[in-house]
């Protein structure tokens, strides 16, 4: 794997302070520019200002949930790259956001291993 030029951006979002903070840590650990969001429209307005290379999304969150997250950022860039997050359980609505076009999935509790080969393959693609 060839170094980038610029370390790559990914908005995290989540409506737990823990989550958030487990994956800031295990992707900043990494080499990744992290920024976060605590909430859909958070996330929407994070976006837009951003332009994140990847978010990795919360499938549930009070309010405006993960798969209406998914479809804003979508309807704003048609390459928008997103891993969705998912409690065990979830998983009609994991493939629910999969047509939508999210990139892959990652059950909570987080695996390391499994983020990071999630992240660097949405990453990879072009």
């Amino acid at each position: 794997m060839s170094a980038r030029p610029y370390p790559e951006t990914i908005l995290v979002v989540d409506d737990t302070e823990f989550m958030v903070k487990v994956l800031e840590d295990l992707l900043t650990a990494e080499g990744y520019t992290v920024i976060t969001a605590r909430s859909g429209p958070e996330a929407v307005e994070t976006y837009e200002r951003e332009l994140p290379d990847l978010v990795t999304l919360d499938v549930v969150m009070p309010g405006m949930d993960g798969l209406a997250v998914l479809q804003r950022l979508r309807e704003m860039d048609p390459a928008a790259r997103v891993i969705m997050v998912s409690a065990v359980g979830l998983e009609a609505k994991v493939m629910e956001a999969i047509q939508m076009g999210a990139r892959n999935y990652v059950l909570k509790p987080v695996d390391r291993d499994k983020v990071l080969q999630a992240v660097r393959r949405a990453l990879d693609e072009y």
